[in-house]
């Protein structure tokens, strides 16, 4: 599902050229559930950033299901975007004057795309929202309005989903609920997700923990694996 080679990140400043990602090779396979770790400044936003074509690459290749997308105009990643990548972000990033309901069916407006009110209905059952509908942000909980976030997110069916410390904001048990929603999605929808945090609590959830430092994977491990829990602990003490 994702596929990316010798990928490298620089950026340019008054004085220097400084290198964010060093020659990344790193894959995920359809109905993967990735969690990237890492100090901060290692790397990890900035790699799902560019997995979800709101940055461009320095070199190297990224492919999406299939479509490199290093090739692609902005107009091109942007149109890529709708179709096969849901973002959830860690401030949520809802549209304050728009309803739950609004918010959630905003990305097909945008796309120029019928709204079926059953997927909408669906969607709110999934997320656990039903009756919340006519509500705005405002008057929701910070775990509330991660799922409209994550319900705006799979709206339109996307290949993948990329979360970006989707429980930074929240507390212990708020965060619980979102990560125990995330990992029904990947059981129930075999939904691809890759997901950067500085939670190990949050990492434990995946089916693989990647380790990212100075800009380069630095190990990974998967839930199979014999020292999967060493790893977890390793990082939790």
């Amino acid at each position: 599902m994702i596929q990316v080679k010798g990928l490298q990140k620089n950026y340019k400043t008054a004085t220097e050229e400084i290198s964010i990602l060093k020659g990344v090779d790193f894959s995920v396979e359809e109905g993967e559930f990735v969690c990237i770790i890492g100090p901060s400044g290692s790397g990890k936003t900035t790699l799902l950033h560019l997995l979800a074509g709101l940055d461009t690459i320095s070199t190297g290749t990224i492919e999406l299901d299939g479509v490199d997308i290093t090739t692609k105009s902005e107009k091109e990643r942007t149109i890529l975007r709708r179709k096969k990548i849901g973002l959830i972000f860690q401030n949520y990033q809802l549209l304050p004057t728009l309803t739950v309901y609004e918010n959630i069916i905003f990305p097909l407006h945008a796309d120029g795309k019928k709204v079926t009110p059953d997927k909408v209905l669906q969607l709110l059952q999934d997320v656990d929202l039903v009756g919340y509908e006519k509500r705005f942000p405002s008057e929701l909980s910070g775990g509330q309005q991660q799922r409209v976030a994550i319900a705006r997110a799979l709206i339109h069916e996307p290949s993948i989903l990329l979360a970006d410390e989707p429980t930074g904001n929240l507390d212990r048990q708020r965060a619980s609920d979102i990560l125990d929603l995330l990992a029904r999605l990947h059981q129930e929808r075999k939904q691809t997700i890759v997901m950067v945090t500085h939670d190990m609590f949050a990492a434990g959830y995946a089916d693989r923990i990647v380790l990212f430092k100075d800009g380069v994977m630095e190990a990974e491990v998967k839930r199979e694996d014999e020292d999967y829990a060493k790893f977890l602990s390793r990082f939790m003490a």
